[in-house]
């Protein structure tokens, strides 16, 4: 009983949200007729199309992104809109209004008592018993009807748009070419950010270091054989810069390639990475297969960023990070619940991340509405 009640629940929704999409359609395609020369505007008729555009997607469930469009693209669908939306939207008047009408003639069958049954059964009602049973029966058959025909004429309307206001492959392929010319913009920054960094770093502490040990060990040198103990006292302290300057350069190593990964796989660099989280994090790793190891490097570094986010900032009690493969996409998805209001236009390191995940051609998105809980999600792509 519940399946059945589940699935008239789910055939009602399908064909209200088809029968609603077609009424609009049908407003739009009188609207866009009755409007037609002020659309001959490019900015105006962008915006009509991008909504109705954003309506197909929604009903298909598909995302759909803003792309630029031709006004000869945006006359294009005017046009399907007006010769494809008329017709399709009228059935869907018809459905409703016939629905509609069927318990009005059902109550009032009195009155019309020569006029035969609205549209299916065409009887001549003469009593409350044809007029119930008969006014029942129409309803069911009209409700079928509608079930069967609206969902699949608003899809297949749907599709049309889009297929319409798809960008031609020409468009598509600009479109690629300034993301990767922006892509490569933001690698060569970030790439020369980080040379200055590993150049900063290495100047300002292991180098400086490594001088020091020098100087120490000349001296020692030289005091050698006047002042054994101070040589010696030299030599330690030689010895313990030494282990600083090792430290050092582990950590600059670590920021270009981290070791962890090379040891332990990321699986097991990631695991690790959540026994030093700030906060309670579990770990959720699917069968991850071969990975590339420029992909393993920026998957790491976005989880780092992200726990040492949430860590800092989010106020959160409990994090999770779940690493999956589909595919050549490899997904990695962190969450928090703390309070939320994250965003990657106000925080380097969550630009950051997008641009590393954008040089291999990945995506990051986060939602972390007020309140929270805040959810990143990067994909990369593994072939």
């Amino acid at each position: 009983m519940p399946g059945v009640l589940g699935a008239a629940r789910a055939w009602w929704l399908e064909t209200w949200r088809g029968g609603r999409y077609l009424l609009g359609t049908l407003t739009a395609a009188a609207v866009t007729l009755a409007a037609a020369p002020f659309l001959c505007r490019p900015a105006l008729a962008q915006l009509w199309a991008e909504h109705h555009r954003r309506r197909a997607g929604a009903l298909l469930g598909q995302p759909v992104e803003p792309h630029p469009r031709t006004a000869r693209r945006n006359l294009a669908w005017c046009v399907t809109q007006i010769l494809a939306g008329l017709p399709a939207g009228a059935v869907a008047l018809l459905c409703a209004g016939t629905l509609s009408l069927t318990p009005v003639i059902t109550t009032l069958w009195w009155a019309f008592p020569t006029a035969p049954w609205l549209p299916v059964i065409s009887v001549p009602l003469t009593g409350w018993g044809t007029a119930l049973s008969l006014g029942l029966l129409n309803l069911v058959l009209l409700a079928a009807l509608a079930a069967l025909v609206l969902p699949l004429l608003a899809r297949a309307h749907a599709r049309c748009c889009l297929a319409v206001l798809a960008p031609s492959l020409a468009e598509q392929l600009v479109e690629r070419v300034t993301e990767l010319t922006r892509t490569r913009t933001d690698v060569l920054q970030a790439h020369s950010a980080e040379l200055r960094r590993i150049e900063r770093d290495l100047h300002d502490g292991t180098q400086a270091r490594l001088v020091a040990i020098a100087m120490r060990l000349a001296v020692a040198g030289e005091s050698l054989s006047d002042g054994p103990e101070t040589a010696a006292t030299l030599v330690r302290q030689a010895h313990a810069e030494t282990e600083d300057a090792m430290t050092e350069l582990r950590s600059v190593i670590r920021t270009i390639y981290p070791p962890v990964l090379a040891d332990q796989g990321l699986a097991g660099a990631v695991s690790t990475l959540a026994t030093r989280a700030g906060v309670p994090t579990r770990i959720d790793v699917g069968p991850l297969g071969d990975i590339p190891a420029a992909v393993e490097a920026v998957a790491y570094f976005a989880v780092t960023e992200a726990l040492a986010n949430i860590a800092r900032h989010s106020r959160a009690s409990n994090a999770s990070v779940r690493l999956t493969r589909s595919g050549p996409l490899l997904c990695a998805k962190i969450t928090d619940d703390g309070t939320g209001g994250a965003d990657a236009a106000r925080g380097s390191g969550l630009d950051g991340m997008r641009r590393r995940a954008a040089a291999l051609d990945g995506t990051m998105d986060i939602s972390s509405p007020p309140g929270g809980p805040t959810v990143i999600t990067v994909e990369l792509p593994c072939a």
